[in-house]
């Protein structure tokens, strides 16, 4: 890699100010507009809303849901992130070239 700058896989820059849905570890899920992010994906959600888990099942989200506003959902927690409004097609990043 040429340069000092290290550059993520992940470019959230396109999400900022969209829709994101954000699945963390222990299962829980939130939605929410994206307003910021970090190196480390750090991410700061608006407007941000829980998809509760069903009592019975806790790997299923039910329809109910809470209101969370402003949040900061740390880095090291963060799953997935998917914009809400459908999903891009990228490139698998961890295919190596033919002869490599």
């Amino acid at each position: 890699m040429s340069g000092s700058r290290k550059e993520t896989v992940l470019d959230l820059a396109k999400f900022v100010d969209k829709g994101v849905q954000v699945k963390l570890t222990g299962g829980r899920q939130v939605t929410g507009t994206l307003k910021g992010y970090d190196q480390l994906l750090n991410l700061v959600l608006d407007e941000a809303v829980e998809f509760l888990r069903d009592p019975d099942d806790p790997l299923k989200t039910t329809d109910q849901t809470r209101r969370l506003g402003l949040i900061v959902c740390r880095g090291t927690a963060v799953m997935l992130v998917s914009p809400t409004d459908g999903t891009d097609e990228i490139a698998n990043p961890f295919i190596q070239p033919d002869g490599a």
